[in-house]
């Protein structure tokens, strides 16, 4: 599954910026053979009085928070095009901000520590993964 937290301050985006960003991050996922109930985004309103980088109250900021826990990137070229993906999928809320700031890291999870009500998931590219992946729902299997 990939969790996105998305930590920023207030006014960084808007309602449909929210809708929009987490559908694109769905479709991504999506693209590369995961069921879209996997993409979990949570976005977390924090106020710049509460936000210090390097011990200084930031007023515009942005920190996201992903795990990766269904897919790992089996190398270091896959990750450097993973992590450059993000800062390009990230780039047109960045724009909309003056000088805001920004960063992002990226957790792999063991897959043997996590489950979808009650069930683990099924093995990547099994036929129970593609039933979850058509369906858009958890199964039995």
């Amino acid at each position: 599954m990939p969790l996105w937290t998305i930590h920023h301050t207030p006014d960084f985006f808007t309602a449909e910026d929210k809708r929009e960003l987490a559908s694109r991050i769905t479709d991504h996922y999506e693209k590369a053979g995961l069921p879209r109930f996997y993409v979990v985004v949570i976005f977390t309103e924090t106020r710049s009085d509460n936000l210090y980088v390097g011990g200084e109250q930031t007023e515009v900021g942005l920190r996201v928070v992903i795990d990766h826990i269904a897919r790992h990137a089996p190398d270091k070229k896959s990750r450097n095009g993973i992590a450059h993906w993000i800062k390009s999928i990230l780039s047109p809320y960045l724009e909309a901000h003056d000088n805001p700031h920004w960063e992002f890291h990226v957790d792999e999870t063991s897959e043997d520590l996590w489950m979808i009500n009650g069930l683990i998931p099924p093995p990547m590219g099994s036929d129970a993964e593609k039933r979850w992946v058509a369906d858009n729902a958890v199964s039995a299997y």
